[in-house]
């Protein structure tokens, strides 16, 4: 059997032969058609890991954790590269540590699934692969929107455009797709309700391709499945970040997504009177996925005196980690205060902050309303168009359109009230200023 014929078979199909058929099918296969069958896609891809025929301009693959949408991505660029279909691509992703983690040298990045006798020269410090055909491929960040204004692409692949900060990053990267016959290029995300990914599927331009985790379990380790799956399987995030269903606001929560922020989402900053970063802690020494996350958000009062969400730093980390990101928010933003709840941490709170840094100031607010009481006011000044985001920030958000008044309040959501209350709403709590 020659490797020429291999990509009418699979390995799904192969795996499924009697062992006997299986031994035959490899001992077909000399030492270099085993070696070139190792890089043909399309013997390892499912169907769906295929790119669709047609005229379609974007390709948009929707789907789970764990999917396969890194290597479907890179096995598209490597495919549109060798063949001479694309001469200058973008790689753009939500930072610039995603792209070159992620999309160039990740496990199922484009170094990783080029062949020895077909692999690109990377750049760092340029940022650039360069192929052996002479075929370029420049890597952005989604937070330097400027950085596309300039170049020309012939094709792109763009990696999680739900969770990218500055959506006006995909019309700049649009507007430089001005060479070769047919640009085009790939989408892959897990589906969040932006107004980006609603633009994409309504373009007939646009061909789209679901998936599940599911669909790759037998590529997922057990313990996978075992820990991820059982904890979020059939809830609300799972099924968004498994099952990759694009789902709606929860009609129970406080925030709208289109009518209250998307509405007044802005990408310019009127002068800032005051500047606060706060915090919502855990007190666990611990990082773990058992470990809630704590809240760091930092929020500006303009001279409009409208609030306005410049960052959210949260991450799930011990104290002395997270103390170190809220006082590198506060020193880069020239914050004016650094407010944290202190219900659950006490004097550990301000050990942790002045730790890092003894010249913070500081502020102790201690909760003595019900979550609900404390979110509503907040929630009323975005519906009032009085709030807002200065760019995306899609875990924050998420946990505004769907948390449900009772249940336990998530960490960002807790930070964001914190900062616009005490920028906007005064302080009716006990509160100590250090």
């Amino acid at each position: 059997m020659s490797v020429t014929s291999a990509p009418r078979y699979t390995a799904a199909w192969v795996s499924s032969l009697p062992a006997a058929e299986q031994e035959w099918f490899l001992a077909g296969l000399t030492e270099k058609q085993a070696s070139v069958l190792n890089y043909e896609w399309e013997f390892w891809a499912r169907d769906n890991q295929l790119p669709p025929a047609g005229a379609w301009r974007v390709w948009l693959v929707l789907s789970g954790r764990g999917w396969g949408k890194t290597r479907t991505g890179a096995e598209w660029v490597r495919a549109e590269v060798e063949s001479g279909r694309r001469k200058r691509l973008a790689l753009v992703s939500p930072t610039a540590a995603d792209a070159r983690d992620v999309m160039i040298e990740g496990e199922s990045g484009i170094l990783a699934v080029s062949p020895p006798w077909f692999r690109p020269r990377y750049e760092p410090s340029k940022r650039r692969l360069t192929w052996p055909n002479g075929a370029i491929a420049t890597a952005y960040s989604a937070e330097e929107s400027d950085r596309l204004r300039g170049p020309q692409h012939d094709g792109f692949y763009c990696d999680e455009l739900c969770a990218w900060s500055q959506p006006e990053t995909w019309s700049m990267l649009q507007f430089g797709l001005r060479l070769g016959p047919d640009p085009r290029g790939v989408v892959t995300t897990t589906p969040r309700p932006v107004g980006l990914l609603r633009e994409l599927l309504a373009s007939p331009a646009t061909q789209v391709t679901r998936g599940t985790t599911y669909d790759n379990r037998a590529n997922l380790p057990p313990a996978f499945f075992e820990s991820i799956i059982r904890k979020y399987e059939g809830t609300r995030l799972g099924r968004q970040e498994l099952n990759a269903e694009l789902l709606e606001d929860n009609p129970l929560a406080l925030w709208r997504r289109e009518a209250m922020i998307e509405a007044y989402r802005v990408t310019q900053l009127p002068d800032l009177k005051r500047i606060v970063v706060a915090v919502d802690p855990q007190a666990a020494d611990v990082d773990s996925e058992e470990v809630a996350e704590t809240g760091i958000v930092v929020v500006g009062l303009g001279v409009d005196e409208h609030a306005y969400v410049l960052e959210d730093r949260s991450l799930r980390a011990s104290p002395a980690l997270w103390g170190k990101a809220a006082v590198t928010a506060y020193q880069s933003r020239k914050a004016d205060r650094l407010v944290a709840e202190v219900n659950n941490g006490g004097a550990m709170v301000k050990h942790v902050i002045h730790t890092v840094d003894p010249t913070v100031a500081y502020k102790e607010l201690h909760a003595s309303r019900g979550k609900q009481t404390r979110a509503e006011p907040v929630a009323a000044l975005y519906e009032k168009g009085h709030v807002h985001h200065v760019g995306t920030f899609p875990e924050l958000e998420d946990q505004q359109c769907s948390w449900t008044p009772g249940d336990r309040s998530p960490d960002r959501m807790d930070a964001l009230v914190w900062g616009v209350t005490e920028l906007m709403l005064g302080t009716r709590r006990e509160a100590d200023v250090f």
